[in-house]
């Protein structure tokens, strides 16, 4: 071996030290889309308001114009009724056909007071919308600012693994490659967490207690222990 036991295992605890801040900086970085989609859909969810309002203006809007269509209709009724007079024969029928004529007069005027209410709800509503506009607007300024912030925590989360790539790359140079490979594989299924010290006669990372000749043969440095439960690589403070 081109470097002795107990300088790797230094080696793996320094490489440790920065794999731990790796792991935790690349679980905060897959965090981030998830708290973008939260503020996303906070903010949408605020818009359907706006939204609301501005259906029910066109729905107004649309009543008002099929109204103003029942008033055209109902000139043109008039107009009808009211051009048959002169060809009736009798009083009766005379008084009837005027009859008709101030009923649909009567209508009208019913639609026309209609529409007058759809203009009056409708400037109305129509404030109510711009009222919620600028409420949206500092809505969507707390928005832009978090997501403006979430994005700024990613980059800065980028240029710190930059610079713990460089590290690791350095605190991998005293460990044999066999060695770093069984790092890395206990790295990748123990949550990030490869190498542990011994705690009160017990491994660091599960806890498990080592029996004294087990710590016995770590201090030996003639090879690699590993906790049989959790498999991690032990090491010992002295």
């Amino acid at each position: 071996m081109p470097v002795d036991l107990k300088t790797e295992l230094a080696a793996l605890i320094k490489l440790q030290t920065v794999d731990s801040e790796i792991h935790k900086l690349k679980n905060e970085k897959e965090s981030k889309p998830q708290e973008i989609k939260i503020i996303e859909t906070a903010f949408e969810e605020k818009k359907q308001g706006l939204l609301a309002l501005e259906k029910k203006g066109l729905d107004l809007q649309k009543q008002r114009k099929d109204k103003e269509g029942e008033i055209l209709a109902q000139d043109e009724n008039v107009k009808k009724l009211q051009g048959q007079l002169y060809s009736l024969k009798t009083n009766k029928e005379y008084q009837t056909m005027l009859k008709q004529i101030e009923d649909a007069k009567a209508d009208k005027s019913l639609i026309e007071d209609n529409v007058l209410q759809l203009f009056d709800d409708f400037d109305r509503l129509s404030l109510e919308i711009n009222t919620e506009k600028e409420r949206l607007k500092g809505e969507e300024k707390i928005f832009l600012e978090q997501k403006n912030k979430i994005d700024d925590r990613v980059k800065e989360i980028n240029d710190r693994l930059a610079q713990l790539d460089a590290q690791r790359k350095q605190a991998s140079v005293d460990v044999a490659p066999e060695v770093l490979a069984q790092y890395d594989r206990i790295l990748a299924s123990r949550d990030g967490l490869a190498i542990v010290m011994i705690k009160n006669n017990s491994c660091g990372g599960c806890n498990m207690s080592m029996p004294p000749q087990v710590i016995n043969l770590i201090k030996m440095y003639d090879h690699i222990i590993t906790c049989e439960i959790c498999n991690r690589i032990l090491y010992v403070n002295e």
